[in-house]
């Protein structure tokens, strides 16, 4: 049999993190999600947007997925970062190419050794409750969240 190169995470994960994180946006009510899911190397495994979700809720949900891959932190440490040191974002800003959103809802998929797989962004709802999802997500799929603050 083939063996083939993930770059972290695999489609059945990126998947599995996707069904669970929207399941957890309709037990908790909240508006349409999108849910972007990266792997290590920044590409994408799975995009999935509600019904109802606006317009660009795919973007958002990507620029918080690709952000805190890009730095190699959580979403709430990129939005603390934001505050504290604006000419650091604006470049990463353009560096990216204005794909880094650099708040809550932006979560690192590590290995049970802390070793970055990947990354899920979702926007639908407040970014706190974005980050609820997305850390529902991962721990579904066997896998730990890094959200930016410490556990």
């Amino acid at each position: 049999m083939a063996r083939y190169p993930t770059n972290g995470l695999s489609l059945d994960q990126a998947n599995a993190i996707t069904a669970a994180a929207l399941a957890k946006g309709r037990e908790l009510g909240l508006m349409p999600l999108t849910v972007v899911v990266l792997d290590a190397g920044g590409q994408v495994k799975s995009v999935q947007r509600e019904d109802g979700a606006s317009l660009l809720r795919p973007e958002i949900a990507l620029g918080k997925a690709y952000g805190v891959l890009a730095l190699g932190l959580g979403g709430r440490e990129l939005a603390r970062r934001a505050q504290a040191m604006q000419g650091f974002m604006n470049a990463l800003s353009d560096l990216s190419g204005g794909r880094a959103v650099p708040v809550p809802g932006g979560v690192l998929v590590c290995d049970a050794g802390g070793v970055i797989l990947g990354a899920v962004g979702i926007s639908g709802d407040a970014s706190a409750q974005d980050e609820v999802c997305a850390m529902a997500g991962i721990a579904a799929a066997g896998l730990s969240a890094e959200t930016g603050d410490p556990a």
